[in-house]
Formats: structure tokens, C-alpha cells, sequence
């Protein structure tokens, strides 16, 4: 989920603010007192990057529909207004779930135009059972701790060992966090939104989010349209596939980006000297996974350790060089070296990322429902492998702890909308981690919805990452709420050429990391979600 978090804001900087309420009205006989109204007191918790950022604590109910009862404490961080023109608070989420908001506020802030940013408080909150908000999950440490079984089951024997680790994760979240499971999930999320808007003193709110933040933005709006005021939706997810469905489509859409990538590689043999044909590069790879399995890299880069070392090459290809280099350097001069490197760099699960995945599963688990027969997945990913090896059982055990997740699943609420204000949807048409269909699917469901497509684009998260045409788009609409309408019957409303692709990094020799792009920063912050 989170191999890398990317944040930029220090544990030690995060220098939480108090909440403070309001005196509560008496309540009636009988009556349990209501809860205080939220208001939140700033602290300065400037970093190096970031000199103005403020940091607040919120808490908010663990149960909305027993409002007095336990709360959770959600960590917030602000970047304020500057400008005469105040347009309310911009509140941005990166995804996930599980993603950490928290550094989105000074990143987005510092990323959209200094006159449009100035007229908005950018909001950065981290969900319940995130990063710095309390409880945060983290339901079973080392749970990706290398060498892992092979992703893709050699035999019973193996699938049973992969079964018996997904149930053992299922069973420690149980354990663990019991009387908290039952309320983390998209809806109670939405819902802990409403309070900061509250908490803000605003009667509308802004809002940006990617991937899986597009999805939270729905609901948050079908929950409550009238206090949307502005909606950016960047990279979105298919409501209809919520989310046994959705995963299925990611499968096939990694393999072809990991297509491309070859593709790419082998456009490049005068670097990598890996072949010109696309397929003869693609099987090389498969070789090479196939030699970590006896022999994994650095003693601890195995055929699951390489997958997740890949797989962020689906999300951006700006990590494409690097990841080259590492697959040319093994293959031709049988040097694991970059290639451990490249799995530390990438693929490698720490703390952030434990605590990540436990919310992913907890959320998406909680959503919707899952098959419980395992038998369904096993037939399902099977016949998705033999067309899309490349990460479909890699993806399969990533999820498979729904198969035997402690607490029933929810039913998805009906993302449909006629009442909100135009909502802005940005697409690219190669995207892997939220298929293209699905920005079509809600461009569909929210009645008035412009959508701009990045055509070509493979990247996932098409906004504040080096495409200025798209960036347009965007600050337009934060500036002035105006969206691009297309003529007559067209679906797509406005479209800009994808950036670029990557120039190689030589093989041959040692090559300083890449300069800081404004897409792998924005990268870091999503964090490779699935």
C-alpha cells in the first residue's frame, strides 16, 4: 500500500494543537448531554519545506450514530489564507486507504499558483486509524517482512501457507482492535469530514482528492451535497466495482502498463541491452523472477519482493530508469546490487506502510462485500493470471485477508448525484490503479461533472505533477469554480497531451538518485496505492 511514504513532515515536527468547545446547552431530562461544539486551536509546526504549516487535533465521534459516546483523535495540518479573497478551506486527500494526508497541505499549496492558493486554508488530515490520528492501526508489524512465499501458489501446499497468512493478519486486526473495525470504512470517514468542516467554522467545503480520495469526496457528497462548495476529483476510482470488482480490473490494467514499461526498455536497448522486442525484454523479466525464487536478491528480494518493487512502475514512469537499470543490471552483469537497492528504495514496508496497509484492509474489507468462499478467488485469479500475470496473485494476497475479516461488510452507498455543484473529474486514459472506465462511471453518476482527460497518460494522479495543461484545468476551477463543457453529445469535456516519456538512466555505471520532479513528489505522496 505505502512502501514508501513520501511524507515530508517529520514525527517529531508534528506539534499537535489542542481541540477547543464551545460550552453545550443544557440537556433535556433523561437526556444524554450532546457533544461540545468542535472548534480547533493551531500550533506552528513549520518544517524546511513548508515554514507556514500549523498542526491541530480533532475528535470526532468513533460511532457517528452515538455522537456522545467514544471519540477518536484525527491529526490535521493547515497551510492559511494569505489573500484579501477568502474562499474557504480546501481539504486534500491522497488515497489510500490508509494514505496519510497530513503533508498534503503543503504540498498542494505550495503546488497550485501562489494567487489561487493564497485565497484558500488547505486542509491535510490523516483518516481515523492513520499515521499521527489515534487509534492508529497497525495490525499485525512485519506482516511484509522478506522473503515472503511466491506470490503465485506452485501448489496446495504453497496456496495453504498463503491462506494461513491472510487469516493470520485477519485474526490479529480481530484481536487487536475489535471494538474500532466496525467503524473504519469509507462512510465514517466521510463522515469525520463533516466535523473538520464543522470544526472550521465553514459552512461548505473544498475539497481534492486522489484515487481513493475520489471516491471518499463522493460519498462525502452524496452524503451531503449542499455543503459542497468545490470538488476536484484527480484519478478516480470505478464506484460500480467497490471493490472485489475494482481489484480484478487492476490486474489487468498493471499488466499492460508493465507492458509498456518493457516496451519502453526495449525502446531503449542502446542503454539497457535487453533486446528491441518488447516480449523477448518481458520474459527476460519473468526469467529473472523466476532465478529470485531460488536465489532471492540481497536475501530478501523474492518473486513477491520484485512485484512490489515493479509495481510502482504501473503508478509513474518516472521511476521507470531506475527500475531499468536494476532489471539490465542483473540480467546482463548478474549484479543484485541495484536491484536490492531499487526494492529498499521502492518496495520495501516499514512502520508507515504497516500501519497503511492494516487501514486498507480494514477499510476496504468493512466497504463492501467480499466472496468468503475461497474457492471464488482461487478461480477468479487463476483465470486473470493466465491473462495478466504480471501482479494479479501478488494483488489477490494483498486483499485475501476480506476472505476472513472478523466484521461484516457494509453495503456501498449509492454515489449517484443531481444536487452538487459541477465537480471536476481528471482522468488519464492509461491509468492502472483507477482504470480509465471509472472516471467515465462517475463522470456518469454526479450530474454536471466536467471531465478532462489526459490522453495518452499512464501516470496515476494527473494534477500538481508536471502537467501544466492539466494543472489549468484545475486552477481554473479552484479560482473561479468555471469548468470546460464539451460541444454537442461528447463525454469528454476537455483533454491535454500526457507528458513525455522518461529519458533512460545508463546502466553501464553508478548514476546519482534523480532530481526531485514535481511527479515523484506528488508520487511519494500517494503512496503506490493500490
Amino acid at each position: 500500500m505505502t512502501p514508501r511514504a513520501g511524507m515530508l513532515i517529520a514525527a517529531g515536527a508534528l506539534v499537535a494543537g489542542t481541540v477547543t468547545v464551545l460550552p453545550a446547552a443544557p440537556a433535556g431530562a433523561g437526556e444524554p448531554a450532546p457533544r461540545p461544539f468542535p472548534t480547533l486551536a493551531w500550533t506552528a509546526c513549520a518544517t524546511e519545506a513548508y515554514p507556514k504549516l500549523q498542526c491541530a487535533t480533532l475528535r470526532v465521534p468513533l460511532n457517528h450514530d452515538d455522537p456522545a459516546g467514544r471519540t477518536v483523535t484525527l491529526a490535521l495540518t493547515r497551510i492559511p489564507h494569505t489573500a484579501k479573497t477568502f474562499q474557504g478551506p480546501l481539504l486534500v486527500n491522497p488515497g489510500g486507504p490508509g494514505g496519510s494526508g497530513r503533508g498534503m497541505a503543503g504540498y498542494v499549496a505550495s503546488s497550485l499558483p501562489p494567487k489561487v492558493a493564497a485565497e484558500y486554508d488547505v486542509i491535510g488530515f490523516d483518516p481515523r486509524g492513520v499515521g499521527k490520528s489515534e487509534p492508529a492501526l497497525d495490525c499485525r508489524p512485519g506482516h511484509f517482512a522478506p522473503v515472503r512465499p511466491d506470490s503465485v501458489p506452485g501448489d496446495a501446499a504453497g496456496e495453504r501457507l498463503a491462506i494461513e497468512r491472510a487469516q493470520a493478519f485477519a485474526a490479529a486486526c480481530g484481536k487487536k482492535y475489535a471494538d474500532v473495525l466496525p467503524y473504519i470504512d469509507t462512510v465514517s470517514t466521510a463522515r469525520d469530514m463533516d466535523v473538520i468542516r464543522r470544526a472550521l467554522g465553514a459552512q461548505k467545503i473544498n475539497y481534492l482528492g486522489y484515487s481513493y480520495g475520489t471516491y471518499l469526496g463522493a460519498v462525502y457528497a452524496r452524503l451531503h451535497p449542499d455543503r459542497v462548495r468545490r470538488m476536484a476529483l484527480d484519478s478516480v476510482v470505478n464506484p460500480h466495482g467497490v471493490w472485489y470488482e475494482d481489484n480484478i480490473a487492476q490486474d489487468y490494467a498493471f499488466d499492460t502498463r508493465h507492458k509498456d514499461f518493457m516496451a519502453w526498455v526495449a525502446e531503449q536497448d542502446s542503454v539497457y541491452k535487453l533486446g528491441t522486442d518488447p516480449a523477448a525484454v518481458e520474459a527476460a523479466w519473468y526469467r529473472m523472477r523466476d532465478a529470485l525464487r531460488a536465489k532471492p536478491a540481497g536475501g530478501k528480494v523474492g518473486p513477491g519482493e520484485l512485484e512490489d518493487t515493479y509495481l510502482p512502475g504501473g503508478y509513474y514512469n518516472g521511476y521507470w530508469p531506475r527500475l531499468a537499470k536494476a532489471f539490465a543490471t542483473y540480467v546482463n552483469d548478474a549484479n543484485a546490487v541495484p536491484l536490492t537497492e531499487a526494492y529498499e528504495r521502492y518496495g520495501e514496508a516499514d512502520a508507515a506502510a504497516d500501519n497503511g496497509y492494516s487501514v486498507y484492509t480494514s477499510v476496504q474489507c468493512r466497504d463492501a462485500a467480499w466472496p468468503r468462499d475461497w474457492s471464488v478467488w482461487r478461480k477468479d485469479n487463476w483465470d486473470v493470471h493466465a491473462k495478466a500475470p504480471f501482479s494479479t496473485w501478488n494483488n489477490a494476497w494483498y486483499n485475501a485477508p476480506c476472505a476472513f475479516w472478523p466484521v461484516d461488510s457494509l453495503t456501498p452507498p449509492d454515489v449517484s448525484n443531481d444536487q452538487v455543484p459541477p465537480v471536476l473529474i481528471l482522468q488519464a486514459t492509461d491509468d492502472a490503479a483507477t482504470p480509465y472506465e471509472g472516471g467515465v462511471a462517475l463522470h456518469r453518476l454526479m450530474h454536471g461533472s466536467s471531465l478532462v482527460v489526459e490522453e495518452g497518460g499512464g501516470n496515476h494522479g494527473v494534477t500538481l505533477g508536471g502537467n501544466d495543461c492539466m494543472d489549468g484545468h484545475l486552477s481554473t476551477y479552484l479560482a473561479t469554480g468555471k469548468v470546460p463543457r464539451a460541444e454537442g453529445e461528447a463525454e469528454v469535456d476537455a483533454a491535454c497531451a500526457a507528458l513525455p516519456e522518461p529519458k533512460p538512466e545508463p546502466a553501464t555505471r553508478s548514476v546519482p538518485a534523480p532530481a526531485e520532479s514535481a511527479g515523484i513528489t506528488l508520487h511519494g505522496f500517494l503512496g503506490h496505492v493500490r
